[in-house]
């Protein structure tokens, strides 16, 4: 997939380098990680280098694009800023000839699928990413071109969760604590029609914190997998409606529960006065006799 330029690794000065020059599969990096490697280099200097790719046509001093190793990059920045020690100021690369910015992408996700923990959603997102930024034309070809010896099994994961992210991307405040699992719930739910609930869901609700977000879609899920157990009854089209926005300024939510229904108002125009109104309506069109 890539080439050596250089056989041995060379001395690259950190201000050489754009460690986003390619799209990172990494959503975020663990503190502690980080502490544990700089420790690590303190202790007995780098061990693996970096790989980067020259960067043609590039201004102000970058002539690099990092390939892998974005913890370690990370670290010696951390440690020149902190300390100002010269050793710091460049790391050991490789320097490798991708033959298209793709394949140097796909150099990057095969090494952080062999050397870190890359959670599910972001293998998925990765190659959303990628579609979206035009490396390849759809999703199934970037799952393809990224994970080349992954199972059939595996690529079909793979585009549920590209096209999770699709559905949820900004809205879930850690998608890459999800495990695979609840994943591929959201992703079947999406699937199955719930997507635009889930995002107003998440998006009308005060609850950031993962597990509290969470905690609010399970609602929404155990619909979306009641639903997958039983045969599908036809419809109008457009029918079940999940999320109705009547006018600006309120949302309402059909939700299931373990009791019945519930239509959640949401929104500034959702008062006791508009309620009032929904109740009296609904008494007039239930009313017997």
């Amino acid at each position: 997939m890539t080439t050596d330029i250089s056989s041995r690794p060379e001395r690259i000065a950190l201000a050489e380098i754009d460690a986003h020059a390619l799209i990172r599969d990494r959503a975020s990096i663990s503190p502690e990680a980080l502490e544990e490697l700089e420790g690590s280099v303190l202790r007995h200097g780098l061990r693996m280098p970096v790989e980067v790719y020259e960067i043609e046509g590039q201004d102000e001093g970058v002539r690099y694009g990092l390939i892998s190793g974005l913890r370690r990059l990370t670290v010696f920045r951390r440690l020149h800023e902190r300390t100002g020690r010269p050793e710091f100021a460049s790391i050991p690369a490789f320097v490798r000839a991708p033959g298209s910015i793709a394949a140097a992408m796909a150099a990057m996700v095969e090494e952080n699928e062999i050397r870190a923990e890359i959670s599910p959603y972001e293998r998925g997102r990765i190659a959303m990413l990628a579609r979206d930024n035009g490396f390849f034309p759809t999703i199934e070809e970037a799952v393809e071109k990224l994970y080349p010896g992954a199972s059939s099994q595996k690529r079909s994961r793979l585009r549920a969760l590209a096209r999770l992210a699709e559905e949820v991307e900004g809205y879930l405040t850690a998608p890459e604590l999800l495990s695979q699992a609840q994943a591929l719930r959201l992703a079947r739910a999406c699937q199955a029609g719930f997507g635009d609930l889930i995002r107003a869901t998440l998006a009308e609700s005060d609850m950031t914190e993962p597990a509290g977000q969470w905690r609010n879609l399970q609602p929404i899920l155990a619909e979306a997998e009641a639903m997958a157990r039983v045969e599908a009854v036809p419809s109008r089209p457009g029918r079940p409606r999940r999320v109705l926005r009547p006018r600006r300024g309120i949302t309402v939510r059909r939700e299931m529960t373990r009791d019945g229904w519930v239509l959640r108002f949401t929104g500034r125009e959702a008062t006791g006065e508009l309620i009032e109104l929904v109740m009296d309506e609904i008494e007039r069109w239930l009313r017997v006799g």
